[in-house]
């Protein structure tokens, strides 16, 4: 566990030596989840910090219809709900989910707090995991800002191929994935890629997309 912790943004800069000196003296446990599983709920008070030590998680939203928004896919090792532990509105966001066979390091509140007043590189970890944090959910904001899926995929394929030469881009996500990041459903994600197809902006094949008219991409999200 402690060889796989000096890579969480929390504790990186630490070896895994000292960490496993740290936890001698820092109350913790290690809960073991199944895929498919709730780890959290939303609206669940924050007591601990956690950090993924195996397996891989997501964190979810969904509405009285049954949509699901996707907000986020969290690899081990990194920490989750950090950003609003010492938050006023101590609660969960979102819905914690397994995607995977995991296990969830616990690490009691006030300890959190011991850890940041005695030890200057994990409070400067924290300092900068808060604020990472913090830029992802504007860019997330930004994202769900745009009205319609064509200006949302837009978006999206803009922001992945960032170099203006660079034109054909293969996509890590399957179209199930990128319907939970937008919020909205498959099939219709999947008819806005055609249509965008047959008006000659993209051509798909399978999961590479090729950007064909890049100025039409940028009217749309004008």
């Amino acid at each position: 566990m402690y060889e796989t912790l000096t890579k969480s943004a929390f504790f990186v800069g630490l070896t895994s030596s000292e960490l496993a000196e740290l936890f001698q003296k820092t109350p913790h446990s290690v809960r073991s989840f199944t895929k498919g599983q709730t780890i959290m709920q939303r609206d669940e008070e924050v007591n601990y910090l956690w950090i993924i030590i195996e397996g891989i998680v997501k964190g979810e939203m969904v509405d009285f219809s049954g949509k699901i928004l996707k907000v986020e896919e969290i690899h081990a090792p990194h920490p989750l709900a950090h950003a609003v532990i010492f938050s006023h509105a101590n609660r969960l966001p979102v819905d914690v989910v397994a995607l995977t066979d995991c296990k969830i390091l616990y690490i009691p509140k006030a300890d959190v707090l011991r850890m940041l007043q005695s030890n200057a590189v994990i409070l400067n970890n924290f300092l900068m995991a808060v604020s990472n944090r913090a830029h992802f959910l504007t860019t997330r904001l930004w994202l769900l800002s745009f009205k319609t899926i064509k200006e949302k995929v837009a978006h999206y394929l803009l922001s992945l191929s960032k170099n203006e030469g660079r034109t054909t881009l293969i996509l890590s996500k399957s179209h199930q994935e990128l319907a939970e990041l937008f919020g909205v459903t498959r099939p219709s994600l999947t008819r806005v890629f055609g249509e965008m197809q047959d008006e000659g902006i993209i051509f798909v094949k399978r999961r590479e997309v090729t950007i064909l008219n890049r100025n039409k991409m940028l009217e749309m999200i004008k």
